[in-house]
């Protein structure tokens, strides 16, 4: 009778072991993974060369007349800064267009003489949500 108790005790124990083992591996995972928040295109600019070279995400408008098809870039700005911004390999979202607000993913580059993002994904914003309705 003794033995089995202590048996029983014993397993739960493993059990407990093992379960609390693979909870902080998940978790050790999840923190060493989890991605750097977006950043402005302000903070971007204010030590681009820290970030050279590095994936990140970023957030800013399509500066108005910006777009040139041809070579698949336009400009993202925020409130002090803008950065030339590449797509010619990116997933593009539909609705793609001045003056809208655009998340996008990449690495920064230093060419030609001036910073270029070279973006892997590019997201718009839906202005529809944004918009008041208009009743007829």
């Amino acid at each position: 009778m003794l033995m089995g108790v202590i048996d029983l005790i014993a397993r739960r124990s493993r059990f407990l072991i093992i379960g609390a083992l693979i909870t902080i591996g998940l978790l050790g995972v999840i923190i060493l993974d989890a991605p750097e928040p977006t950043k402005t295109i302000d903070v971007l600019m204010d030590n681009p060369d820290e970030l050279l070279g590095k994936s990140i995400a970023i957030r800013g408008e399509v500066t108005d007349g910006s777009i040139v098809n041809e070579t698949s870039t336009f400009t993202l700005h925020g409130e002090d800064s803008s950065v030339l911004v590449n797509f010619s390999q990116a997933s593009v979202s539909n609705g793609l267009g001045d003056n809208r607000t655009v998340y996008a993913e990449g690495i920064l580059v230093f060419e030609n003489g001036e910073y270029v993002f070279e973006a892997d994904i590019i997201k718009t914003s839906c202005p529809s949500k944004y918009e008041e309705q208009v009743e007829e």
